[in-house]
């Protein structure tokens, strides 16, 4: 049969973690954590199966779950959704991704993505016919460089998808990032999808700006978050989409017919541990904790760092090592040392060569030790 996809192979997470099964590596490639979440949310997951919570949930989700998740944006971030109309509950940000990017694009349009960028984006939009616009960001920064956005954009631009934190470099979005994509989108139409799935994991006294705290740019944007990497429950695969009503009822003509509903009880676990907001405010101090165990960890080591700005993820330029194309040094490091990273080039236009792997540190401080014995000896 003719493929849709015909140059889409299996992902390089599910490879590396398979790899790192095979040759039983120190798995520092795939984004999850390594240690149960909080016993409270298990004991409510617990309960809640337990209870008359086992079937079909409404389409948009919980009430009181999609309640409590508009309350908090309003006191993050001061912005006001509408609990019945402008949130829904999804199988996860990529099922939010792919079914927002599903809702807005049409054949021909133009989709500006910011590359390195999380792998199921592209796929997404050439599925539905649009044309994908590339803009290669520079290591070691990975800034957004305005300049080309501008040389891009074009009547035909359809939608913007930026992810902020950034993942795989860890780039936080300022203020000036926001201004600028406002100025650049005043006389276009386009859509923006906001990728805010690292929202809560933000470092060294920065600060996650959401795109919705701008009047301009929330009124065409669609946001995507992750339950999964804000409690440590990837498994669960939990997320949720906002945005304006003219949007939403597009995204939801596509979810019912997609998904329909997510799981029921794990939705009201979720509504419950919500009324305790330490669990989310609480974790960019967890993980900067261990951000900078990691790094003093691998500081004599030959691999260069600049601490992530934000996200679980640390980038490692391995430049003074090998000179090896990222994906064959990272399955060096897999065979020969029996550790496990991302090569970042599979995530780059053209698969562009930047001397750069990502490791994920949302591991267990044992698992950061061993891991870090093995990269000091490279």
């Amino acid at each position: 049969m003719q493929s849709k996809l015909p140059h889409i192979g299996t992902t390089i997470f599910t490879k590396m973690s398979q790899l790192a099964q095979d040759h039983q590596a120190i798995n520092l490639s795939q984004g999850f954590p390594n240690f149960m979440p909080d016993k409270q949310l298990v004991e409510l997951s617990q309960a809640a199966l337990a209870s008359a919570r086992n079937q079909y949930a409404p389409l948009a989700g919980l009430q009181e779950l999609r309640q409590k998740l508009v309350e908090k944006i309003y006191k993050l971030h001061n912005r006001k959704y509408n609990w019945e109309s402008e949130i829904t509950i999804t199988a996860g940000a990529t099922q939010a991704i792919f079914t927002a990017i599903s809702a807005l694009v049409h054949l021909g349009d133009e989709v500006i993505i910011f590359k390195p960028a999380y792998d199921c984006y592209e796929p997404a939009v050439e599925l539905f016919g649009g044309v994908v616009k590339p803009i290669q960001l520079e290591a070691p920064d990975y800034s957004i460089p305005w300049d080309k956005v501008k040389d891009v954009i074009s009547d035909q631009t359809k939608l913007i998808i930026i992810n902020t934190p950034h993942n795989p470099s860890g780039y936080v979005w300022t203020q000036d990032d926001f201004k600028t994509l406002k100025e650049i989108l005043q006389d276009t139409s386009a859509y923006i999808l906001s990728d805010e799935v690292y929202e809560h994991m933000v470092f060294d006294d920065k600060k996650h700006i959401s795109i919705c705290e701008d009047e301009f740019l929330a009124e065409r944007s669609i946001i995507t978050y992750s339950f999964g990497k804000t409690y440590h429950v990837t498994g669960w695969k939990l997320g949720y989409a906002v945005a304006p009503q003219s949007i939403m009822t597009e995204f939801r003509k596509v979810h019912q017919y997609n998904v329909f509903c997510v799981n029921h009880p794990l939705q009201f676990a979720l509504s419950q541990i919500l009324n305790e907001p330490r669990h989310y405010m609480e974790l960019s101090s967890f993980y900067q904790t261990k951000r900078n165990r990691f790094l003093e960890l691998i500081k004599d080591s030959r691999f260069k760092c600049k601490p992530t700005q934000g996200t679980y993820f640390q980038m490692a330029d391995y430049s003074e090592i090998s000179d090896l194309p990222d994906t064959e040094f990272c399955l060096e490091l897999i065979k020969n040392h029996k550790l496990a990273a991302i090569p970042v080039s599979v995530f780059n236009h053209k698969n562009l060569q930047q001397g750069n792997i990502r490791f994920c540190f949302a591991k267990t401080d044992e698992t950061l030790v061993q891991a870090a014995e093995v990269i000091n000896k490279i």
